[in-house]
């Protein structure tokens, strides 16, 4: 083997060899055993200090120093520059996913009464202001009693003050009975535009054309997608029923994920992130970070971070866990060969070289290691030599 045939070279080998012929030729003469064997451990003691006095290994240790000494083990080593690359500190969490509020709506009836006809079905598509349904309600009519009365209540006002302003240029009506006309006709407007008002929130249209009595036509008040469908024909609702359907715009959904207190420095708002989903292994879907809030959750000491992610291949699902990668500002750190680090009983290091053969252990503080480097945050500098590999022979 390899150790043998670098025994056979050294001066210690050739040193036995000889004795051994020597001892061997002179006890054929004498034919005595016994002085045989005491010769022989004097033969081993003596070739044991000799070995003693010869190098055993390639290197040699001063401190924290190492000089190599062997070309053979020179050529197995190789040494690289470490160097700055961007870095983004990655913090992983999970997260679950939930609609945007302004793209979400719950449709529920503003009157008790009993849905007269239904025009959506699930998954249907609908604009601002498309019709859901119709429901008969006798609120609905009081409020239409309510817009037909103050706008009579308008129009008697105007002729009364058209006429008051008739008779004052003619010295017949006085200025006080003109003043109090014009204020009851103020009164009148204002009770007019709140019984508009209320139309509108209900999003009737042409309020002027419609008549009393007729239903109350329940429109969109976003534009989406039928997400989920209760209504029934026939159906009577009370005022404080549950939705009986929602509208959504999932095209862009909310990633709602809790990062911890100490990693919560590495996010920003407007920072980039991967979403990944048990459903979809091997798919990482892009985001933003959108809000990170101002305060703690005493419970978990944790800060909710809400993203933007695109959806519009309606991959996510709404309430879907998913694992959320978020990346800080990218910044210059050492990066090294993953196999430059070797581990002590205490920390890890790597060998720096000082000069041509001579190196030094230096402990490092490791960041990451990924895709085969290290990012070093403590220990190292740009432009350092480093063993990269070969450096377990001097261990």
């Amino acid at each position: 083997n390899k150790s043998l045939t670098g025994f056979r070279n050294t001066s210690t080998y050739l040193c036995i060899r000889k004795r051994i012929l020597t001892i061997f030729l002179w006890m054929m003469k004498k034919k005595n055993l016994q002085m045989l064997l005491i010769c022989g451990v004097l033969l081993v003691t003596a070739c044991k200090s000799k070995s003693k006095e010869e190098p055993q290994s390639d290197y040699r240790m001063e401190g924290d120093t190492v000089h190599i000494t062997d070309r053979f083990l020179s050529e197995k080593i190789k040494v690289t520059d470490a160097r700055l690359e961007p870095y983004s500190k990655e913090v992983i969490t999970s997260g679950v996913v939930r609609p945007i509020p302004t793209r979400y709506a719950c449709i529920a009836s503003p009157f008790a009464g009993r849905i007269i006809k239904s025009y959506i079905q699930i998954g249907q598509l609908v604009n601002r202001g498309t019709p859901l349904f119709e429901i008969s309600s006798p609120d609905f009519t009081t409020a239409q009693k309510e817009y037909f009365q103050a706008l009579s209540s308008q129009e008697l006002a105007k002729k009364d003050l058209q006429r008051k302003e008739d008779l004052t240029k003619n010295g017949v009506s006085s200025q006080k009975e003109l003043e109090e006309a014009q204020n009851v006709l103020l009164i009148a407007d204002k009770e007019f535009e709140n019984a508009s008002a209320a139309l509108d929130v209900y999003q009737v249209e042409h309020p002027g054309d419609m008549t009393l009595g007729q239903p109350l036509v329940v429109r969109s008040p976003i534009s989406g997608e039928i997400i989920e469908n209760n209504i029934v024909t026939g159906q009577y609702l009370k005022d404080d029923t549950d939705p009986v359907a929602i509208v959504a715009d999932l095209s862009e959904v909310w990633i709602t994920a809790q990062v911890k207190e100490k990693d919560i420095r590495f996010i920003n708002a407007g920072s980039s992130l991967d979403i990944e989903v048990s459903a979809l292994p091997g798919t990482v879907i892009k985001g933003n970070v959108y809000h990170v809030e101002e305060v703690v959750d005493e419970d978990t000491r944790s800060i909710k971070v809400l993203s933007v992610c695109d959806n519009s291949k309606k991959q996510l699902k709404l309430g879907m866990y998913t694992t959320v990668h978020f990346r800080s500002t990218p910044v210059e750190q050492v990066q090294v060969s993953e196999n430059a680090l070797l581990q002590g009983e205490k920390d890890s290091y790597v060998y720096v070289q000082i000069a041509p053969e001579v190196f030094v252990r230096t402990s490092v503080e490791v960041e990451i290691t990924k895709n085969g480097f290290a990012i070093i945050s403590n220990g190292l500098h740009a432009g350092d030599k480093v063993i990269s590999e070969g450096g377990y022979y001097l261990k």
